[in-house]
C-alpha cells in the first residue's frame, strides 16, 4: 500500500476560512494555515510556531498527562494546580497538610522533591518514520504478526533514538495507524515542586464548579526542573543545579480583552473525531453509561471508607480527582450526545464514503474489502468488552502490584530488544518509582472495601461467563456474597507483605523461579494467572493486528474523500505537541439559558465562599478582595482583577496546564478546563458550543504578591 505523505493529507488547508478555529494542529502544519492565523490575529510569523527547539514552542513542555511550560531562564514551570496535585499530595500528610495550606519554598534550597516518576519532557525532534514502520514486509502481514513487526519496528527506532542519553523517544501513530512519527523530548528527571495556592484557591469550587462556568479557580503550580552539574538530564541529586531552557515565554505586557486572539500551545491526550458508527454507538450506548455507573460507585466507597480519616483522604486524594474528573466529563459528554445528532450525522458520512468507495472499481479494489472487515472486527472487540469490563474494576492493588513485578521478572529474562514495552531496560527507573510512589498513595481499607464490592457484582455472571483462572487464583466461586468475599479477601492480604515498599522494591530483583517458590499470597496469584494473562494479551494482539490493517485503510479512504471534497483532514489528538488557535469569548444563551460574559473576577469569590467544603477561600484571600487592595492587576471595565475566562480554543484532556499566548506569544493565561456541554467536542466539535476555561494570568500574578508573598518568584518571571 502506498503511504500518503502529510502534504497530500492537508493539501486543502490553506484554503481554510479565516475564520476557522476547529482543529489540533501539528506544528509542521501551521504554515499551510498562515493566511487564516494572520487573518485571525497573529502578529508572529505562523512559521515561527513550526520551529520546535525555537521561540515559543521551545518553551513548552510536557509533564506525561498534563502541558507546562517554562516562564524564567532557572528551569521555573507553570502548570495547573490540577497538574501538580500528585506532588502536592505526595509531599503531605495530616501534621503537613500541603494540599490544605498550600506550598512556597523561599528559596532553592526549599523546594521538594516532586512525586517520585514525575517528568518533565522538552520536545526536541519530530520525524516521519512511516516507511520504516510499515514497510513492504509488514504491509504484508496481518494480525499478531503485524502488530509484533510493528511494535518491533517501534522498539527499534525508540532504541536508536535513545542512544543519545537523556532523552525520552516514542513512535506515535497518526490517522488510525496510516502515519507515524520519531517523537524525540529531552527528559528531565528531577523535578521539584516551588509553589502551589492553598486548597480554597487551587481547587476553588472542587467538584462542584468541576467543567462548570462561571468559575473562579487559580488553578496555577510552580515546578522546576533540575540537571546535574554537568548541565545533562539527571536522577535527583542536592548537587544538582537548575535547567537553563533556551527559551522560556514572557508575561503579557498589554490588557487581555474580549474578541482578542489567542492560541494553545499543548500535549492534548485523545480525541475520537475520526471514530466509526459503529464505535460511536458501542461508546455511548454502552461502554460509556457502564463506565459512569462504575465510577460513581467508586467514588461513594472511597468517600465512605476515608470518612474521619485524613491520612486515608490525603492518600486517595490524587485518585479521586482523577476519578471526579472522568466521571463527571463523561456524564457531560453522554447527556450532550444523547440530545444531539452525531451518530445519524457519523453514519451518513460513512455511508456517503461507503458509496465513494463502491462507485469506482479502483477505488473499490482498494479500500472496498477493508471497510467491510473493519465494522466486525469492531464488534468481535465490543464483545470481549463487554465480557471484561468488570474485571478491571475487581483487582485489589497489591494483585496489580504483584502482576506486574512477575511480568518484571519474566521480561528481564530476555534480550531487551525482545521485552515488551514497558518493561525494558528504558522502563526501570519508572516502574521503581511506580513502586515507590504506591505506599503514599494505598489503603488497605479502602482497598478491600472497592475489591469486595466489584467482585460481588462481577460473580454474579453465569459461572461460564467468569474468568475462572481468576476465581481459582483468589479462592473465589460463582455466587459468593459480598461477607463471603470479604472474609477470603481478609485471607489473602494478611498473607501478603506486598503493602510493605522494602518487600515491593525487593521483589524488583527477583527472578521466575523466586517468584513461583514464593508463599505470599498476592505474588501466588500472579503466578497462577500469568498463563491467562498472556493468552488474553494474544488475543487482542491478533485483533490489533487485523484491525489495524483494515482501520488504516478506511482511514486512508476517508482522507481521501474528504480530499475530494476539497476538505482537510487533520489528525487525531494522540498526545503529541499541537497548537489551536481562538479568541477570548463569552458565549449567547448557553446551556442554562444564560449570557456567559467572558471574563469572571474577584468579585465572584466571597459570593461563592461558604467557609467550608469546597467553597472555602483563605482568610488573607478574602480580606484583600475586601479591602480591594488589586495592586496593578485591577481592569477598569471589570472594577476588579480578572480571575478566569473563556476562549473559543479547541482542547481536550492533556491540554490542562497549557499556556494560553497571544498575538505575540506573551503568556496571558493557562488553560484548564472546557464546559459541561461541551466536553461532546472530544467526538464531534461545535464552535457554537465550543469553550474551553482558563486561567487568567493576571489574578495568578494578583494572588502570587497580594496574598501569598511569593515576590521572589514574580521577580524571577521578570513579572513585578
Amino acid at each position: 500500500m502506498k503511504l500518503i505523505s502529510l502534504s497530500a493529507v492537508l493539501v486543502c488547508i490553506a484554503q481554510l476560512p479565516a475564520q476557522a478555529v476547529e482543529g489540533m494542529w501539528m506544528p509542521q502544519q501551521l504554515p499551510q494555515i498562515s493566511k487564516a492565523l494572520s487573518a485571525a490575529g497573529l502578529q508572529i510569523e505562523p512559521s515561527r510556531l513550526s520551529q520546535l527547539t525555537e521561540f515559543p514552542m521551545g518553551a513548552v513542555v510536557s509533564l506525561g498527562g498534563c502541558t507546562a511550560s517554562f516562564v524564567s531562564p532557572l528551569g521555573l514551570i507553570v502548570t495547573n494546580h490540577h497538574c501538580a496535585y500528585g506532588s502536592i499530595q505526595y509531599n503531605s500528610s495530616a501534621q503537613r497538610d500541603l494540599l490544605k495550606d498550600g506550598f512556597l519554598a523561599a528559596g532553592l534550597s526549599e523546594e521538594l522533591p516532586a512525586a517520585p516518576g514525575s517528568r518533565v519532557y522538552v520536545t526536541v525532534a519530530v520525524t516521519d518514520v512511516s516507511e520504516q514502520v510499515l514497510d513492504a514486509k509488514t504491509l504484508a502481514l496481518s494480525g499478531k504478526a503485524r502488530f509484533d513487526a510493528i511494535e518491533a519496528s517501534q522498539k527499534r527506532l525508540t532504541a536508536a533514538c535513545e542512544a543519545d542519553a537523556g532523552h525520552r523517544c516514542q513512535v506515535a501513530s497518526f490517522y488510525g495507524g496510516l502515519q507515524y512519527q520519531l517523537i524525540k523530548q529531552m527528559e528531565l528527571r528531577d523535578v521539584r515542586l516551588v509553589h502551589a495556592p492553598a486548597l480554597g484557591v487551587g481547587l476553588f469550587g472542587g467538584d462542584a464548579d468541576n467543567w462548570m462556568w462561571p468559575r473562579h479557580t487559580g488553578d496555577y503550580s510552580f515546578y522546576r526542573a533540575y540537571v546535574g552539574p554537568d548541565g545533562r538530564p539527571a536522577d535527583f541529586s542536592p548537587s544538582n543545579k537548575p535547567f537553563e531552557p533556551k527559551h522560556h515565554l514572557k508575561l503579557a505586557t498589554q490588557p487581555l480583552k474580549e474578541g482578542d486572539f489567542l492560541m494553545v500551545t499543548g500535549y492534548p491526550g485523545r480525541t475520537n473525531r475520526h471514530r466509526l458508527p459503529a464505535e460511536v454507538d458501542f461508546t455511548f450506548s454502552w461502554e460509556q453509561p457502564s463506565r459512569i455507573k462504575l465510577m460513581g460507585e467508586q467514588l461513594a466507597l472511597i468517600k465512605t471508607a476515608t470518612a474521619g480519616r485524613r491520612d486515608a483522604e490525603i492518600a486517595l486524594a490524587d485518585r479521586v480527582a482523577g476519578i471526579g474528573n472522568y466521571y463527571k466529563n463523561m456524564q457531560g459528554q453522554q447527556t450532550s450526545f444523547e440530545g444531539s445528532d452525531i451518530l445519524a450525522r457519523k453514519s451518513q458520512t460513512f455511508a456517503e464514503l461507503k458509496q465513494w468507495v463502491s462507485a469506482d472499481a479502483g477505488r473499490q479494489a482498494l479500500y472496498g474489502a477493508d471497510m467491510a472487515r473493519v465494522e466486525s472486527l469492531l464488534a468481535q472487540r465490543q464483545e470481549i468488552a463487554r465480557a471484561e469490563q468488570l474485571l478491571a474494576y475487581t483487582s485489589p492493588r497489591l494483585l496489580d502490584a504483584a502482576r506486574t513485578l512477575y511480568e518484571h521478572a519474566q521480561q528481564q529474562a530476555l534480550p531487551d530488544a525482545q521485552r515488551k514495552p514497558g518493561y525494558q531496560s528504558r522502563d526501570v527507573l519508572r516502574l521503581s518509582q511506580s513502586m515507590e510512589t504506591l505506599q503514599r498513595r494505598y489503603d488497605e481499607q479502602v482497598d478491600k472495601s472497592l475489591s469486595a464490592h466489584f467482585l460481588a457484582q462481577y460473580l454474579t455472571k453465569p459461572a461460564a461467563q467468569l474468568n475462572q483462572p481468576l476465581l481459582a487464583a483468589l479462592g473465589l466461586q460463582a455466587g459468593m456474597d459480598e461477607v463471603a468475599i470479604k472474609a477470603r479477601l481478609a485471607k489473602l492480604y494478611g498473607a501478603s507483605q506486598l503493602n510493605q515498599q522494602a518487600q515491593r522494591m525487593a521483589w524488583l530483583q527477583r527472578d521466575v523461579a523466586a517468584f513461583k517458590a514464593s508463599d505470599d499470597s498476592f505474588i501466588k496469584a500472579a503466578v497462577a494467572l500469568y498463563a491467562d494473562d498472556e493468552a488474553r494479551e494474544a488475543r487482542d494482539k491478533e485483533i490489533s493486528g487485523q484491525l489495524g490493517q483494515a482501520y488504516t485503510s478506511t482511514m486512508k479512504a476517508m482522507i481521501a474523500f474528504k480530499a475530494s471534497k476539497g476538505e482537510a483532514v487533520y489528525p487525531d489528538a494522540n498526545g503529541t505537541l499541537r497548537v489551536a488557535f481562538g479568541h477570548v469569548q463569552g458565549r449567547k444563551g448557553a446551556v442554562d439559558g444564560s449570557d456567559w460574559q467572558a471574563f469572571t473576577t474577584l468579585r465572584g469569590i466571597p459570593v461563592k465562599h461558604t467557609g467550608e467544603g469546597e467553597f472555602n477561600a483563605p482568610a488573607q484571600q478574602l480580606a484583600a478582595i475586601k479591602a480591594r487592595q488589586f495592586d496593578k492587576y485591577a481592569v477598569a471595565s471589570l472594577d476588579s482583577v480578572p480571575v478566569n475566562f473563556l476562549a473559543t480554543l479547541d482542547t481536550t484532556g492533556g491540554n490542562s496546564g497549557s499556556p494560553v499566548l497571544n498575538d505575540r506569544a506573551e503568556l496571558v493565561g493557562l488553560l484548564f478546563d472546557g464546559t459541561l456541554d461541551s466536553v461532546i467536542d472530544s467526538w464531534d466539535f461545535d464552535l457554537k458550543k465550543s469553550r474551553s476555561i482558563c486561567l487568567d494570568a493576571r489574578y495568578m500574578l494578583w494572588q502570587m504578591k497580594v496574598v501569598d508573598k511569593a515576590e521572589h518568584l514574580l521577580r524571577e518571571m521578570n513579572a513585578l
